[in-house]
């Protein structure tokens, strides 16, 4: 299974990028996996959240394909623990060509990518910016992933 995780706007606190960086890195042991970035949008002023919303919508749906499975990173989605999250991946594993995260912009997504979305998973009851998000996402699938694997990364 290809694994892709995008995200609304570049990384910009270059001590967040390295780290990211490094755990993308880490996943690609384990499974195929990408990152795309979605460029911000310019000129945001002059738009109301809702159009911002739909504008990042409509180029996060452009990098869809039919066939995949979308899981949004969403605050009112469901929270694992890691261990249920990575028994989550590994049945994801074996029943999909593409799983797809998808962390939206600072106000969220479009009812559109909701709707062709799958599952909603949340990391925390705790608001986390968005480019904070990307660092703790990115660190928990790759405890997913040494998890599946049995490695010794993860602590009961």
């Amino acid at each position: 299974m290809k694994t892709l995780l995008i995200m609304v706007g570049k990384t910009t606190d270059k001590h967040l990028s390295v780290l990211v960086d490094d755990y993308v890195s880490r996943i690609s042991h384990y499974m195929p996996f990408d990152v795309s970035v979605i460029p911000e949008l310019k000129n945001t002023k002059s738009l109301s959240e809702l159009q911002q919303k739909e504008k990042e919508g409509e180029l996060i749906i452009k990098q869809l394909h039919p066939s995949d499975t979308i899981v949004l990173l969403d605050e009112q989605g469901t929270e694992f623990r890691s261990i249920g999250f990575a028994q989550w991946l590994e049945r994801q594993q074996s029943n999909n060509k593409r799983l797809v995260f998808v962390i939206g912009g600072p106000y969220g997504f479009s009812p559109s990518v909701y709707s062709r979305a799958q599952m909603k998973i949340s990391l925390s009851k705790m608001t986390f910016s968005h480019q904070m998000v990307r660092l703790v996402f990115a660190e928990q699938l790759y405890r997913a992933c040494t998890i599946i694997k049995g490695e010794p990364y993860h602590h009961e």
